[in-house]
């Protein structure tokens, strides 16, 4: 409190000191012109301090002086205006100079856009490893999870104050889980309640799991009112940090909470932002701490914010060949996606528990739902990579996925979210969450990017992975296996055998001799339905460490 009051009273000298004419004007009482002079100046000087204290205090803002370039043009005016003989001069010349600033402020964006993208160049590549089966993805959607922790309100004491915070997704002991925090629902709650009782946790792989209440009480917090807002409390302690995103809320491995919010710079003259570090609150003890990216504690997933991902998307999309060209010409241009969960990017986990925040680019051309390519960006370092996809095909954006499963399920009145592009069996393909018109969730759908008529849904994740394997083996997609997959061949015994109708196809399931089950379409085989316990085959297969391996070629002797 002491550096914006001390900063406040600095910037109200100076101020008033432009403001109130110093020389005495011409046949006025020179004792009498000191008197008023000093009474204007005091007067001055107190209003300017209480305008100053306040606007700092309630917007937040940074307490550096390149934040004052407006109000400089606003005392310099004014101190021009009043003032007479050679100091009109002296100001009107200051107030030239505050307009030369202020045209430097204003128009730095449109110099600085290549500085920009060279700030948010991705390293660019072609696809992403392709998904392994055996692994479950955070599928969870945010509207799902907010529904079910409303449901379980009831856990909170005195229900009434309070209200659901934001929804975050984290890794915690090595589980994909959702986390909100008990926020105050107004002013005079807050008054009252003083401080929130704790946060919400639920899976975010698992749908049928159950948000579960953590008691940990919390003074700071973004609900909270004067020097007890979180975002206040940090500026104070941090008054020339240049933040950007909302402050949101981690917790460690032993489920205690803390707030963070990334800091960083402008790119210049107060336009653009770079992330740098983060800072770090305790918020019951209000303790406070920053970090640079490079020395952030291990627990914390998002220590650069989805705000600064999703500025980071807009520089490298628009500015690839700077900002005149970003409003007209638009050569090579490409629009991040607004479909993402988190100010337009979608957290998702790798195999290796890194989060990273995944936005799909499309074309600025308008009816034009294809993808023109992805980024992953890590949400611990910043560091992002570009997708381009097989650029030999053309891939669906997420609007265009999006699209498909309003259609299917119109009747139903369903809808998709939180759209994910993933690598399933070499194939780019969005997997989606689908819920009613409640929010509550009904399926999983996934359709093909290259070849949107090849899509299919199940209750859960694997289920429809398992479909949608199907569905490539019935052809129009190619099932190339996972990253780890290999093409092998085997000759064995059949041992049992189950088919299963498909559309117009039929699934056969056959357990051989060497106690693995194996999997082929009647599509890609039609001599498969004739299969039967006893024969002896020649197959090739992909080893991808499913129970059921999938067959890409099959030779039943004595038939072939």
């Amino acid at each position: 409190m002491e550096n914006i009051f001390l900063f406040s009273l600095i910037i109200g000298i100076v101020s008033s000191l432009i403001l109130v004419p110093i020389y005495k004007r011409e046949k006025s009482n020179e004792n009498e012109d000191k008197q008023l002079k000093l009474g204007a100046l005091i007067a001055t000087l107190i209003l300017l301090v209480l305008i100053m204290f306040s606007f700092y205090y309630l917007s937040n803002l940074d307490r550096n002086l390149s934040s004052l370039w407006l109000l400089t043009i606003i005392i310099t005016a004014l101190g021009a205006v009043l003032a007479t003989g050679k100091e009109r001069i002296i100001k009107a010349v200051l107030f030239a100079g505050s307009l030369i600033l202020a045209a430097f402020f204003l128009t730095a964006g449109l110099f600085n856009a290549d500085e920009k993208y060279d700030k948010a160049k991705m390293e660019e590549k072609v696809e992403i490893k392709t998904f392994d089966e055996k692994e479950t993805p955070a599928s969870v959607p945010p509207q799902f999870a907010r529904n079910k922790m409303r449901k379980a309100f009831g856990q909170v004491p005195n229900t009434s104050y309070f209200e659901l915070g934001r929804l975050q997704i984290q890794k915690v002991n090595g589980d994909y889980v959702y986390i909100a925090p008990v926020e105050f629902s107004g002013f005079f709650k807050w008054w009252k309640g003083e401080q929130t009782p704790g946060y919400f946790i639920l899976s975010a792989t698992d749908s049928t799991a159950n948000p579960k209440f953590i008691k940990e009480e919390m003074m700071y917090t973004p609900s909270s009112y004067f020097n007890k807002n979180i975002e206040r409390h940090i500026r104070m302690q941090y008054p020339k940090h240049i933040f950007y995103g909302d402050a949101q809320l981690e917790i460690d491995d032993e489920g205690k909470p803390v707030y963070v919010r990334s800091f960083g710079d402008f790119i210049s003259a107060r336009n653009g932002f770079t992330v740098k570090g983060l800072v770090v609150v305790n918020p019951k003890t209000g303790k406070t701490t920053a970090y640079n990216l490079a020395d952030v504690p291990e627990f914390i997933d998002g220590a650069v914010s989805p705000e600064v991902v999703s500025l980071q998307n807009s520089y490298f999309g628009n500015y690839v060949h700077g900002f005149w060209n970003s409003k007209f010409g638009k050569s090579d241009v490409k629009l991040p996606s607004d479909e993402g969960t988190e100010a337009n990017v979608t957290p998702i986990f790798s195999e290796d528990g890194e989060m990273y925040y995944f936005t799909d680019f499309t074309s600025p051309k308008e009816g034009v739902d294809s993808m023109l390519g992805y980024s992953l960006t890590n949400s611990r370092t910043g560091k992002a990579t570009y997708y381009t996809g097989n650029l030999e095909e053309s891939y669906m954006d997420s609007q265009g996925a999006l699209q498909i499963i309003e259609k299917k399920f119109i009747e139903k009145k369903w809808h998709g979210e939180m759209s994910v592009l993933y690598n399933f069996y070499g194939e780019a393909s969005w997997l989606t969450p689908v819920l009613d018109s409640n929010g509550f969730l009904q399926n999983y759908f996934i359709v093909s990017a290259a070849n949107p008529e090849i899509s299919t849904y199940g209750i859960t994740p694997n289920e429809a992975l398992k479909q949608y394997k199907t569905a490539l083996q019935r052809g129009g997609g190619t099932v190339d296996g996972s990253s780890k997959a290999e093409e092998k061949q085997l000759s064995g015994t059949v041992v049992r055998v189950y088919k299963e109708k498909s559309g117009d196809f039929t699934v056969v399931s056959f357990l051989l001799d060497n106690h693995q089950s194996y999997m082929i379409s009647s599509e890609k085989n039609p001599k498969s339905i004739y299969l039967k316990e006893g024969d002896k085959v020649n197959i090739t297969y992909l080893a991808t460490d499913e129970d059921f391996l999938p067959v890409k070629s099959l030779i039943i002797e004595g038939l072939d």
